[in-house]
């Protein structure tokens, strides 16, 4: 029997109600972004930067703290703070730029994401506001002071957290229905005595008028006004949103708040000293609330944007409650508004749903720490979902009412995607640090979401498939920076994941598979042309999203007669091979016609095997000495192994697919191609394994490594002084601390050593580092991967874990191990303490802290801390499926099975508004 929620996710999905029309989809960093970048030099941090956010409208988007919004970005809502000492409101959260940390851009703020259905009809988040002033210049100058070798200087560590003066906001959102939205926050006073707050929840229009822009989405201006005859009531008028009905309750004190209004408009006076368009700016409530500017809000009550002014003065470890409405004129229930039956019975039952949602994807065998880790990983990967707005051929010409751009923009950044066109909600790596999407970070972030919105999972693969987001050339866009840049090759195996989880066999959305699957052969076609410069199958592709990784930036052009045959690249390669084959050979049961298209995945995937493999004479990748895959340099002829034993190394064995005899005479055409091959090609057939099951059934073996190289690698993998932390697989081997690479060329050395925290390398900004922390995207990769090779070999493959201690183990037990590692970083030990935390006593201890979980972008190699971006809920949120392996470690890839017809995909619908 399905759930509330799960009825609410199936009525959205076939456009019954439009229940996902509003969400957490409010950018947590608009300013510094590429899209509002209009520079001569292409410096996005300077062009706009936090400074300015608050006084000027943004072009592409809006940001927000706690804050919800339309699926189109059009209205806003979110949460205002002054605790009578900062210099600034705080509207927006603050972090340093790319130029400005030590180690990088990084959010300085402590914000958590609690909960969310996937149809946001329950939402809760948690922000942390320091009662003392906010220690802006503080945290600049000591990030700046600080060098590569040190850590970050965050929030906690200036000390506003002491006595536990601040203040926890926490902000829920419950659906009345899909456009009738209840708002409660409750503002709760953690330190020892009474203090005061200035609360303003926020509503505006996303400026869509100002620019004489013609485009999808441009608009006639929108209009905000107060009720004449409901002092606490705010109508809202758009040409495409409709009418919108604000209502905001009496405080604690039993007042109604001052309704302020301004425009959300540039304050063009203060920032460049010219006339604005209207007196009345976008950082009027700033000019308000911080400088007692009272002329600066409009007396008229009326603009596109509003606030509602509390003043809270709250007992010292007490909380008070306010209470918002935001709903569609036609959905706004009668009665009072705020009524305790109306308002407290909504949310008590939006909870109930999320509990009783929650409690069908979460196994009750978990214990309670593993449910709270889930529960706040599916959380934070849901509100991680944004409205991203790009229109790369407008940006690039700029707008008629608009200072055009420089004439370089033309030829500069992104200006071979003129076709690109991106209006859409989109899963974001990190809405602070990265709000921005990354093709291959997607695809690892849709493989968690279809455990609880498979509709949504779906819609994205598809999305980035489209004529508008792929290049005419078949390349997938990589992100704003440089939307040419070359990502790992991961859409297609995220394809399959999530179709696999349509329905069970014979009854799986084939139709769905079928039509990304064309799309992704034209992206297929791009890498073979682009990426093999010389026909061999040993390919380049740049640093693959591993910035940091090799010797030298491999994005950067080589000097003349040079050349870097990679391993990843190679390997991503084969492994895209295989995955196509196992698509096509998915859906050659139900139509025959693919199996041609198989047989071509097939003969390629065994050619780059054989090219990788080759040793002798420098022509593979592989290194029998070592026993393990490098890239390698070759210079005027001469091939130089790169020996760095990296991830590079690893993602050769992610490339591994079973074939069963029973799936192979459901497809004659393609047995008999294959019979054809290993007979007339021995050559390059020796590269597949065979093996009877013991019912005699004969099974092949699709992989990179053959078993002996598998055992090799895997000895380094597995031993503890190498590749394998207490938390998972290092990105380099721990052997490369006291033996570093090094590489000389023209009298420059280039170093490689092992770095287990953050980078002391400025490669890619300096603020990710793949030169020894612990990724869980790659974890995972390799967990998949071991789960295939024993479901092949079985109990005939057993190998040390850890290497040296003499406890063998299958590959399955292995994956099982490393699963419980990485999950350990989460979970907190007998103190308290989370890996991922550090060493912090408060997260350890204080009981408002020890509950709260952070999802970092990766992870300190030997102690587990967590680093790079706090919030990648995206990837990271993996974990969750770390879990649910661990609970089911028997449930291996079944391949074989009856044929299937293709069920029905739904016809193109318009698009939602």
């Amino acid at each position: 029997m399905s759930t509330v929620e799960e009825v609410r996710l199936e009525e959205d999905a076939n456009r019954k109600k439009n229940w996902k029309r509003w969400g957490p989809y409010l950018s947590e960093r608009q300013w510094g972004t590429v899209r509002e970048d209009y520079s001569a030099d292409g410096n996005c941090w300077d062009y706009l930067s936090h400074d300015h956010a608050r006084s000027r409208a943004y072009r592409w988007g809006e940001d927000g703290l706690l804050g919800i919004t339309d699926r189109q970005c059009r209205l806003c809502m979110c949460v205002s703070l002054w605790n009578g000492k900062d210099p600034i409101l705080k509207e927006r959260l603050y972090g340093l730029t790319g130029p400005e940390g030590n180690h990088g851009e990084d959010c300085k703020e402590c914000y958590y994401y609690l909960e969310s259905t996937p149809t946001h009809s329950y939402m809760k988040a948690l922000y942390k506001y320091p009662q003392d002033g906010y220690p802006y210049e503080g945290i600049l100058a000591e990030n700046r002071r600080r060098g590569v070798a040190d850590k970050e200087y965050e929030l906690e560590d200036t000390g506003v957290f002491d006595k536990s003066r601040y203040w926890d906001v926490v902000a829920e959102y419950a659906k009345a229905s899909p456009s009738d939205i209840l708002c409660r926050y409750t503002i709760s006073n953690r330190g020892p005595e009474a203090a005061t707050v200035h609360f303003l929840p926020t509503l505006w229009y996303r400026n869509t008028w100002i620019w004489g822009c013609t485009h999808e989405g441009c608009t006639m201006k929108a209009n905000l006004a107060l009720d004449r005859r409901v002092p606490n009531k705010v109508t809202g008028k758009h040409e495409t949103l409709g009418e919108s009905v604000w209502m905001a309750d009496v405080g604690p004190d039993g007042k109604l708040p001052k309704i302020l209004f301004t425009e959300n408009e540039t304050n063009s006076s203060k920032l460049y000293g010219v006339d604005s368009y209207t007196e009345y700016t976008k950082d009027a409530f700033h000019r308000y609330v911080v400088d007692g500017e009272v002329t600066a809000v409009n007396p008229k009550k009326r603009g596109s944007k509003v606030a509602a002014h509390y003043i809270l003065n709250v007992p010292a470890g007490k909380e008070v409650v306010v209470k918002l409405r935001l709903c569609a004129k036609g959905e706004c229930s009668g009665g009072n508004a705020f009524s305790s039956q109306l308002f407290d019975t909504v949310f008590a039952a939006r909870l109930r749903d999320s509990v009783e949602f929650y409690t069908g994807k979460i196994p009750s065998t978990l214990c309670p720490e593993q449910q709270n880790v889930m529960r706040q990983a599916y959380a934070g990967l849901l509100w991680s979902k944004q409205f991203y707005h790009y229109v790369v051929k407008d940006w690039l010409q700029g707008d008629p009412e608009s200072i055009p751009p420089p004439e370089s923009r033309k030829n500069g950044r992104n200006a071979e995607w003129g076709h690109l066109f991106n209006r859409d909600i989109i899963s974001m790596p990190d809405k602070w640090e990265y709000p921005w999407y990354a093709s291959w970070d997607l695809a690892f972030h849709i493989v968690a979401f279809c455990n609880v919105d498979l509709d949504f999972a779906k819609s994205q693969l598809l999305l980035f498939l489209r004529e508008w987001y792929m290049h005419p050339n078949g390349q997938l866009p990589a992100y704003e920076f440089a939307l040419g840049d070359v990502n790992p090759p991961v859409h297609a195996w995220a394809l399959l994941c999530v179709w696999r989880k349509t329905g069970p066999r014979g009854k799986r959305d084939t139709e769905f598979l079928a039509r990304c699957f064309h799309k992704l052969l034209i992206n297929f076609t791009w890498w073979v042309n682009r990426k093999d410069p010389h026909g061999k199958n040993l390919f380049s592709g740049g640093f693959l999203g591993l910035d940091n990784i090799g010797v030298f930036d491999r994005s950067k052009p080589l000097p003349d007669g040079w050349e870097l045959e990679q391993a990843d690249g190679t390997a991503w390669m084969a492994f895209y091979c295989v995955v196509m084959l196992d698509i096509a050979l998915e859906l050659a049961e139900a139509e025959p016609i693919y199996e041609d298209t198989a047989s071509k995945f097939f003969e390629h995937f065994i050619g780059i095997v054989d090219a990788i493999n080759q040793t002798g004479l420098g022509q593979g990748l592989w290194n029998e000495e070592d026993g393990f895959y490098y890239d390698h340099l070759r210079v005027h002829g001469e091939s130089i192994p790169l020996r760095i034993r990296s991830l590079v190394g690893l993602v050769p064995f992610f490339s591994v697919l079973v074939l069963e005899d029973a799936r192979m005479q459901k497809l004659p055409n393609f047995k008999k191609r294959c019979d054809w091959f290993m007979q007339n090609r021995k050559d390059l057939g020796s590269r597949i394994s065979l093996m009877s099951t013991e019912s005699n059934e004969q099974r092949a073996l699709l992989a990179i490594p053959t078993k002996e190289q598998l055992r090799k690698v895997l000895k380094y993998v597995l031993d503890e002084e190498e590749f394998l932390s207490p938390y998972g697989i290092r990105s380099i081997s721990k052997y490369h601390q006291k033996q570093p690479f090094v590489f000389n060329s023209n009298g420059v050395e280039h170093r490689v050593d092992y770095v287990p925290g953050e980078s002391t390398s400025d490669l890619f900004g300096g603020n990710s580092n793949w030169r020894g922390p612990i990724w869980l995207c790659m974890n995972y990769m390799l967990v998949e991967s071991l789960r295939r090779y024993d479901y092949y070999y079985g109990e005939r493959f057993k190998i040390e874990c850890p290497t040296g201690s003499g406890h063998e183990m299958r590959l399955k037990d292995v994956a099982v191990e490393l699963n419980k590692r990485l999950t350990g970083l989460f979970m907190p030990d007998e103190a308290g303490r989370r890996p991922c935390h550090g060493d912090s006593e408060r997260y350890a201890k204080d009981p408002n802290w020890n509950k709260l979980v952070l999802f970092y972008e990766y992870f300190h190699g030997d102690n587990g801390r967590g680093l790079g971006a706090s919030h990648q809920t995206g990837w990271t949120a993996l974990v969750v499926n770390c879990m649910l392996d661990c609970q089911h470690p028997d449930e291996l890839m079944k391949t074989a099975s009856a044929a299937t017809k293709p069920s029905p995909i739904k016809a193109p619908r318009s698009k939602k508004k």
